[in-house]
């Protein structure tokens, strides 16, 4: 498959901050891709489905949280998901009610300051939109 007709996958992700901690996730051991993996908050963009549409959804989804969302994009990169390529599109979030009420997709949860989430996370893109959003 030439590089023009290469199909990506299309991410969310969030990075919702409460007191300068960010909300970490651990994916659940027998979740499909990076099990045990520590992320944010974060899924994929259905067919049809507007970015920032998607991320209130897996907000709503994995989190059960009321936030607020900036309305622009804080960040972006590429990955791989299951060996195939993926676009992560990043937004910053603040936290403003609830409780953190996991799906099954995810079996555990902390509020991590940047040091303490790149600690847990292998994820160094991520890793560094954590750092930056943290500073501005």
């Amino acid at each position: 498959m030439s590089e023009a007709t290469t199909k990506y996958v299309v991410a969310v992700a969030a990075l919702i901050f409460r007191e300068g901690k960010v909300l970490a996730m651990r994916r659940a051991a027998k979740h499909e891709a990076g099990p045990g993996l520590w992320e944010t908050l974060s899924g994929r963009v259905q067919l049809d489905e507007e970015p920032l549409a998607a991320l209130k959804r897996e907000i709503e989804e994995e989190s059960g949280l009321s936030v607020a969302v900036e309305a622009r994009p804080f960040s972006s990169y590429q990955a791989k998901r299951k060996g195939e390529p993926m676009i992560v599109i990043v937004y910053r979030a603040r936290y403003l009610a609830g409780e953190v009420r996991r799906s099954q997709e995810h079996d555990d949860h902390a509020w991590l300051d940047p040091e303490e989430f790149a600690q847990r996370s292998t994820i160094t893109k991520l890793v560094a939109a954590v750092r930056e959003a943290a500073r501005t």
